[in-house]
């Protein structure tokens, strides 16, 4: 990989990262079109620039998320009801199903190789984000929202490791789809893939480790992960805008038309 690949996979991840276009299915595609293996370490590290993106721009609600988590477990969970501690309780609660995730994700590791399937998945994805933009949408908060609401959140989370399937978009959508308000259902999807994207990298760490970086030039990694830093914090901002503006269709449009093509290039 060279070093202006590495910048131009790191923008890909960091746009379609929090965009609801599907971070997975684009890296497939970008990869196919450059012709370059599945590196599950390149993979890992621009991961880890759109995690410390979401950090930088939530870092208030972050640190709301911490004194609420360190007050919660002082207290024994009494005070859970207070908004910042509820918020705590219901991430985590959205966070469980990745457990299933961990077990099935080898199952699926062969799906990054089919552009067919990501093309599949992508014509998936626009029909949620179509549906979800004319039909969901509610009054729904930290304040009011509801454990089997966060859990059907996680569920729907539980579908982006499939390649083509938006982490964002699914998880925005099933916010919308339980009666989330547009700016809730995009602030909780966003700090939800925090745990998400942290809890893979620890899950994979040790197979890095045992494979190291031998042989390979650090310049790309260290240059993709800036660059899905930085586009992935655009992103987010472009989200929430968006969502604002009730313009989130536009996504389904694209979605759709990144499906068809690459359903159309794995017919080539």
């Amino acid at each position: 990989m060279t070093l202006i690949q590495g910048i131009l996979l790191g923008m890909v991840q960091g746009f379609t990262e929090f965009l609801p276009v599907s971070s997975s299915g684009h890296l497939t595609l970008a990869s196919a079109i450059m012709e370059l293996p599945s590196d599950i370490l390149f993979t890992i590290v621009v991961h880890l620039g759109t995690l410390a993106s979401v950090i930088i721009a939530f870092r208030q609600d972050v640190l709301k998320l911490i004194k609420g988590a360190i007050g919660l477990a002082f207290d024994g969970f009494k005070t859970r009801d207070l908004p910042s501690r509820r918020l705590v309780v219901l991430l985590f609660a959205a966070t469980l199903p990745l457990a299933i995730g961990a077990v099935i994700e080898s199952l699926v590791e062969s799906m990054f190789e089919s552009t067919l399937f990501v093309g599949c998945a992508l014509l998936v994805t626009s029909a949620v984000l179509y549906t979800a933009d004319r039909h969901g949408g509610g009054v729904k908060t930290a304040s009011n929202a509801r454990l089997p609401d966060a859990l059907w959140v996680g569920f729907a989370q539980l579908c982006a490791v499939f390649p083509g399937i938006s982490r964002s978009g699914s998880t925005i959508c099933a916010g919308l789809f339980t009666g989330f308000s547009r700016d809730f259902a995009v602030r909780f999807a966003f700090l939800l893939s925090i745990p998400a994207v942290a809890g893979s990298f620890i899950f994979k760490l040790p197979d890095l480790l045992e494979t190291g970086m031998s042989g390979l030039s650090p310049a790309p990694y260290i240059a993709g992960f800036f660059s899905s830093l930085v586009c992935g914090y655009l992103a987010i901002k472009l989200v929430g805008l968006l969502m604002k503006k009730n313009s989130f269709r536009y996504f389904s449009y694209y979605c759709a038309a990144a499906g068809l093509a690459a359903i159309i290039l794995s017919l080539i």
